[in-house]
């Protein structure tokens, strides 16, 4: 009996050890309850990746008439400790922010210019990076001006999306770094520039989320490991920030949370939509998965750019 028992104990042992060491190997996501400025600074700093050189925050300046976007009180002592230029190109369909003029004014109208310098980073053109190992893109056009900077951190502001199912991290860095032309592109699935023509001939959805996802590889192979990501889950439209007049948020806040993966910080986002006891949370998962969302996780995980599996990291 006692051989037997020291086998099963060591056995458990082993196991307890091999769970450990797996979790170890799993990427962070650092999760705050309470969203403020403070945490804001203090869940960039548990990353423990500096942001240096001349630093780009890219996140959405939100369309005229959407209040939805991200508070420019509450991110800005973040953005101005890393002396960071607030970057943005261009919208690929009818709206306030299709044109470098407008899009300036938003930002200004917004609060964003009064904290940080905006570049549209289209405004004088465009650049192809490669994507490697894509079935639907070879090259993803993105501004012109997104050569310029070392570092980029990915300050999203997490909620559904019409087309998209969500909008998190994956989304904030393959359509949000496209040009306006790039946005066609990767919508059309690489078959078209054309904002006009885009909308006529759109893919399979799950085309396009694979699409996304191959957007988001070409700026993570370009980028390396200069980059960080924050995700503020909170004014959980079902809507993008792009729309002018979005459906207003039907469930509460959930906290600020922030990875070195994008993909695990995404799927972190709507792992918390999903155990909350808000109610509310029906509409943003059905907005999710009739969109199938989820698809896009799958796809970039495929492809290498992050993972599903994540380790939560609680701060307070």
């Amino acid at each position: 009996m006692s051989a037997l028992l020291l086998m099963t104990t060591s056995s458990v042992d082993a196991q307890t050890k091999a769970q450990a060491e797996t979790t170890n190997q799993l990427p962070k996501v650092y999760f705050f309850k309470e969203i403020s400025s403070e945490n804001l600074v203090k869940i960039y700093e548990a990353l423990g990746r500096k942001a240096e050189g001349k630093v780009a925050v890219k996140l959405s300046t939100g369309e005229p008439g959407n209040n939805n976007y991200l508070n420019p009180n509450l991110i800005k002592d973040l953005v101005q400790k890393i002396n960071g230029t607030i970057i943005e190109c261009n919208t690929a369909y009818g709206g306030g922010r299709t044109n470098t003029e407008a899009h300036l004014k938003a930002a200004a109208d917004h609060g964003f210019t009064a904290i940080a310098p905006v570049d549209i980073m289209d405004a004088e053109g465009e650049v192809a990076l490669p994507v490697n190992g894509g079935k639907h893109l070879k090259e993803d056009y993105v501004g012109k001006n997104f050569l310029n900077y070392d570092f980029t951190v990915v300050l999203s502001h997490f909620k559904g999306h019409p087309m998209a199912g969500f909008g998190g991290a994956l989304k904030n860095i393959s359509i949000g770094i496209a040009s306006s032309t790039g946005k066609a592109w990767i919508h059309s699935a690489g078959k078209t520039r054309s904002q006009a023509d885009v909308w006529n001939d759109l893919p399979h959805q799950d085309i396009f989320q694979e699409s996304m996802a191959e957007a988001s590889k070409a700026i993570i192979d370009h980028v390396g490991d200069k980059i960080l990501y924050i995700s503020v889950a909170n004014n959980l439209s079902v809507d993008r920030d792009c729309v002018a007049t979005p459906e207003d948020p039907k469930m509460g806040d959930i906290g600020i949370l922030a990875s070195l993966d994008p993909v695990a910080l995404d799927r972190a986002c709507i792992d918390l939509v999903r155990a909350s006891e808000d109610h509310g949370k029906i509409h943003l998962i059905e907005r999710i998965d009739s969109r199938n969302g989820m698809h896009n996780l799958e796809y970039a995980e495929q492809l290498g750019i992050g993972s599903q599996k994540y380790e939560l990291v609680k701060l307070d």
